[in-house]
Parts: structure tokens; C-alpha cells; sequence
């Protein structure tokens, strides 16, 4: 397994709000783990949800004594999702302040996924795959059918999110587990990416053939750079996060 991820404040943003984790060796009772938090909150509120969120639940899996994937998932997110409601109410800064949060387990060739927000989970093989679904008002809109996938792309209200980390008491997440085929590669990313290239841009780079006399790890850290890059270089509006998993 190959691994490499970055963040990027992007182009217009003065803070960077979006925080990831990644570990291909054991984390507690998980073999690895693979997170992107994208935050949400006025001042500081964003960056302090998404760091605080992502650290406390690293903390909280090395010590949880479930044992399925799952399960340590979901008491740790529910935990830590109280503790940062908590920190909430402790000042005006930080109220009203959450976060996205899309985490991976990869065991063997099983995947398992969990998803809050609308940070994304993609597996890209021959073809390019979105595994979660996004949390989000156009999304809504989509499913009842008000408007179309590519309507919803370019939305003025794309960014308006249904579900969060930290901004109730619980919070609810959505699960995923599915079988990985011979060299399929999984992508975990931030809005910042995936509203300025499109899902065949990502495709493409993901997929580009190795190159001769250059190490396959970086040639995967070429990859994430070429993803930011051309997510920039279209426009940069939003903090930008990726972490690619290669077999």
C-alpha cells in the first residue's frame, strides 16, 4: 500500500480549514486509517473544529476497546462529535462551528468508509467511482428531483451542508463497506477539490501509467500535487484536501 495526502489553503481563503490524517499502520485496533475534515465556523471556528475533531478521534481509536471497524467508528465520532458540541458553548468564536468528516479502513481488499458532510470518498480504478454521498441541500434537491447532477455542481447553494460534526448533541453517520478489485486506488478529498476539476480530471491523473526510474511512492505524492494543482490553477475558491491510497 502506497499512501500520500496534503492540504492546500487554496487561492482566496485566508485560513486553511480543512485538516487531514492518514496511517497506514495500526491506529489502536485498526490497521490503518485514512481522514479529511473540512470545517465550518466564522474567525477561527472552521480550523479549530476540523483539527480538534480529527485529533481527539485519532486519540480516542488508539484507545477503544471495540474491535469491528465499524463499531469503533461510530462510538468514537459519536464521542468526539459531544466533546466538540461541548467546546461549542464555551465561546462566541466557536459557536455554531462543525466540520465534515469522511474516514477509511482498509482491510485486506474489504473497505470500510464513514461519512458526515460533503467531503468525498471516491474508488478509481477503470472507472471513477463516489462512494459516500454528499450531506448537502443540492444534494436533497437532486433526489427529489428539482434539479440535475450538473445543475447541482454550480448551484449558489452547493456549499449549504445537512448533517456536521459538532453542531448537535449527536450526530448521525453514514456507513459503507465494500470489496476492492486488483488495483483499484481510493481518494478521500475535501469540496475544495472536487467543486474546481472534474471527476474525469481526477480519473485521468489518478490514473496516469507509472514512470520509469521514479520510486512508486513518489509518483503517488505526484499525483495529489497534480490534483491541487490543477484545482488551483481552475480557480482555487476553497481550501483543497486529498489523500490517495494505492494497492
Amino acid at each position: 500500500m502506497r499512501v500520500y495526502g496534503q492540504t492546500d489553503i487554496g487561492r482566496s481563503r485566508l485560513v486553511n480549514q480543512d485538516y487531514i490524517f492518514y496511517s497506514k499502520t495500526p491506529v489502536g485496533n485498526l490497521p490503518n486509517l485514512f481522514i479529511v475534515a473540512d470545517g465550518m465556523g466564522g474567525h477561527k471556528a472552521g480550523d479549530y473544529a476540523s483539527s480538534f475533531t480529527v485529533n481527539n478521534f485519532v486519540e480516542k481509536v488508539k484507545t477503544s476497546s471495540y474491535e469491528n471497524p465499524i463499531s469503533i467508528i461510530k462510538h468514537t465520532l459519536q464521542e468526539v462529535n459531544f466533546l466538540l458540541y461541548q467546546e461549542s458553548k464555551k465561546t462566541m468564536t466557536l459557536e455554531g462551528m462543525g466540520t465534515t468528516f469522511v474516514a477509511a479502513v482498509i482491510i485486506g481488499n474489504a473497505l470500510c468508509v464513514a461519512n458526515v458532510g460533503d467531503s468525498r470518498l471516491y474508488v478509481i480504478g477503470d472507472t471513477i467511482r463516489q462512494i459516500t454521498r454528499d450531506h448537502s441541500l443540492v444534494e436533497k434537491m437532486v433526489l427529489l428531483g428539482e434539479i440535475d447532477k450538473n445543475e447541482a455542481k454550480y448551484h449558489e447553494k452547493k456549499n449549504i451542508i445537512t448533517r456536521a460534526v459538532g453542531v448537535n448533541e449527536t450526530v448521525i453517520a453514514d456507513f459503507f463497506e465494500m470489496e476492492l478489485k486488483e488495483n483499484e486506488s481510493v481518494l478521500l478529498c475535501s469540496d475544495g477539490l472536487t467543486n474546481m476539476i472534474e471527476d474525469s480530471d481526477i480519473l485521468y491523473i489518478c490514473n496516469r501509467d507509472a514512470q520509469e526510474g521514479i520510486k512508486m511512492e513518489e509518483q503517488t505524492k505526484a499525483k495529489i500535487f497534480s490534483l491541487i494543482e490543477l484545482a488551483n490553477r481552475n480557480g482555487g475558491r476553497d481550501n483543497i484536501s486529498a489523500i490517495l491510497i494505492e494497492p
